[in-house]
């Protein structure tokens, strides 16, 4: 059905990269959330308000908001098409990240407003008239959204957004919610326990576990997150098919939001070598990264000297020193400078987020471990995160 969907109403849908294919998937899980999503708000409202259930009534209330953020997903994609401008000069995909956090609060918001009924259910009992009417339209419900929320999942996954990701999450866990209001229904009827009020404080938790994870998703993606492995594959790749690169290091990746990605990265190339074709070179993997990836990407050229077995020597001395303190570190950019009274051995360390210490404790330890080579010799050390 999704494949079906996505061929009668998305042009070139393939081309995930252009917006208004983008905005195209978007306006098309919009308008499906909100037919399907009005459709279970009519029907469990109806049967809710006959039966007398608080369970199944909030589940429709919970129908009806995730109509509304069918509304939000759907203008949403409409905003992040918009090409770059003045205010926005890298383009409006990141709207997408605020509409998720909206989506979330919505989540969030009725999972508290139905956890209030239902507690208020169980302080204050009221009879639940059992009707086969409630059952098939939960059952329907539950295949609705299961449905519903495997599509849109599809479709997040295809085209990377964290909106439609959220969509879909909030879909399960609706058909999740809708299951435990079922099985209430039906605990009631064999038993003539009423476990309504009982069973929407499950479903109340549910969703709003739900809403606190897609907030926290949305919440990295705004301050900022590592890139995926993937993204950090391809650019390194792209590197390794150079043999004039020797090294990379100091690389940078910027997200902002699916088709807008921008880097920057240092390349380590011979110090004796043509600086016109080393920098055709650089030029190069920009273009391909761009081309091939849709990754903007800035390139530093680092020349090291690669034909000085002293520098060479001193290199791998003072690596091996610095992982006397710590395996994990790596070092760049090394290069040393004589004086007339002492050398200065100028270099990059790479610190592991994991490593707690404080810089200045960690450049002490290595500026301790190179005064021990020679008492002339002085560190110089810059501390890189990553």
């Amino acid at each position: 059905m999704t494949a079906l969907l996505t061929r009668l109403f998305v042009k070139n849908s393939a081309d995930i990269k252009d917006p208004a294919v983008r905005a195209a998937y978007g306006t098309l899980s919009g308008i499906v959330g909100i037919v399907v999503n009005l459709i279970l708000f009519a029907a469990k409202f109806a049967v809710g308000t006959l039966s007398g259930s608080i369970a199944i009534t909030a589940d429709a209330v919970n129908n009806l908001s995730d109509a509304g953020s069918s509304i939000i997903s759907l203008v949403t994609f409409r905003i992040s098409a918009k090409p770059a401008d003045r205010e926005h000069p890298f383009g409006h995909a990141r709207i997408e990240y605020v509409s998720s956090m909206i989506v979330s609060f919505l989540i969030l918001l009725i999972g508290y407003e139905l956890l209030s009924s239902s507690i208020g259910k169980i302080l204050h009992p009221a009879e639940t008239v059992f009707r086969l009417s409630s059952v098939v339209i939960l059952a329907l419900s539950i295949g609705c959204k299961l449905w519903l929320g495997l599509f849109n999942r599809s479709l997040g996954k295809k085209i990377d957004s964290g909106v439609l990701r959220a969509t879909g999450a909030d879909s399960l866990s609706d058909a999740l919610s809708t299951a435990a209001v079922l099985f209430s229904l039906l605990i009631t009827k064999w038993t003539g326990f009423d476990t309504d009020g009982y069973m929407g404080v499950i479903v109340a938790i549910i969703i709003l576990v739900a809403g606190v994870r897609i907030l926290n998703e949305t919440k990295n993606s705004i301050l900022g997150e590592a890139p995926s492995e993937e993204t950090v594959k391809i650019i390194l790749d792209t590197v390794a098919e150079y043999p004039q690169a020797l090294g990379t290091h100091d690389m940078m990746v910027h997200s902002y939001g699916a088709g807008m990605t921008i880097a920057s990265l240092h390349i380590e190339v011979d110090g004796t070598g043509d600086i016109f074709a080393l920098h055709d070179l650089m030029d190069t993997i920009e273009k391909r990264l761009y081309s091939e990836h849709h990754i903007l990407c800035t390139v530093h050229m680092d020349p090291i000297v690669t034909d000085d077995e002293r520098v060479s020597a001193l290199r791998e001395r003072t690596l091996a020193a610095v992982r006397e303190i710590d395996e994990r570190y790596d070092i760049h950019d090394f290069r040393f400078v004589e004086g007339p009274t002492h050398t200065n051995l100028i270099f990059d360390v790479v610190v592991p987020f994991e490593d707690t210490r404080k810089q200045e404790a960690v450049r002490a330890a290595i500026e301790e471990k190179i005064a021990a080579f020679d008492g002339n010799f002085y560190a110089v050390v810059t501390i890189d995160r990553g």
